[in-house]
């Protein structure tokens, strides 16, 4: 396991290894076959197995979740997962964190932000926008959030934008005018349809906001776990492909990729 690195478990799930932090995402440790509740009488079947379980983790010092959907927070999660933990969300989502019993449960508004520290090294987490569905059906649907995570203080400086479960919104262009020089994104995909209305970006929505906000390194994660994912990742590889955009890395489940150092 390198210093800085990120391991890809599955769905939106990583960890995060850098300047002595180690951050979870989005936890979603269900099992092949297994069903994720996402609200309102809608479920949906997992066509992958995580490649770590619950149990497996490392020591976590903060867990970054973009919504409480039950493909990005599980209630093997709910189970298995430290109550001190600290977690940092929606308002919505700490809301219900801290009625199960998750007493660090915090939430960040849009560009708000808050600042960890462990032995002289920092990372700050800042909320950025995100918009779970267009119309109508973003009442039905959880807030969502992004995050930038910048690491500093001691630590050599890096920069990870998550895009959280968003669609391509005008709100997005902030982006890269607060962050401009990112060095990692972890870019939420799927194509994920929801009564046949699109809330997660498909391959060409990816591709839309690459050329938007274009980190240093693009990792695409959630695309093949669910049911309700309708866009294979080679969608997002063939617009990324056409459009000649660069530094899209494929991490397969379960392999740990080193990440780049700031020159």
């Amino acid at each position: 396991m390198t210093d800085s690195s990120v391991q890809f478990i599955g769905t939106a799930t990583t960890l995060l290894r850098h300047g002595g932090f180690t951050v979870l995402t989005d936890p979603n440790f269900l099992h092949r076959g297994q069903y994720a509740y996402l609200g309102h009488g809608l479920a949906s079947r997992r066509l992958t197995e995580p490649a770590l379980q619950v149990d497996q983790l490392p020591p976590i010092d903060v867990v970054v979740l973009s919504h409480l959907h039950g493909d990005h927070f599980d209630r093997v999660a709910k189970a298995g997962l430290p109550k001190d933990v600290p977690i940092l969300t929606t308002r919505q989502s700490a809301r219900r964190l801290r009625g199960w019993g998750f007493s660090e449960a915090m939430a960040l508004e849009t560009w708000e932000s808050t600042e960890l520290s462990v032995d002289g090294a920092t990372l700050t987490v800042t909320a950025t926008p995100g918009r779970h569905a267009r119309g109508p059906l973003q009442a039905g649907l959880p807030h969502v959030m992004g995050s930038v995570l910048e690491f500093g203080g001691h630590a050599p400086p890096l920069s990870v934008y998550i895009t959280g479960d968003t669609l391509v919104h005008g709100d997005l262009r902030e982006i890269p005018k607060r962050f401009p020089a990112l060095d990692v994104g972890l870019w939420h995909l799927g194509g994920t349809r929801v009564l046949g209305l699109l809330v997660t970006m498909d391959g060409k929505q990816g591709a839309d906001l690459l050329e938007i906000v274009t980190p240093g390194m693009t990792i695409p994660v959630h695309y093949d776990d669910y049911t309700v994912f309708k866009s294979p990742l080679q969608d997002f590889l063939d617009e990324v492909r056409q459009r000649r955009l660069p530094g899209v890395r494929v991490v397969p489940r379960g392999e740990v990729l080193e990440l780049p150092s700031r020159p």
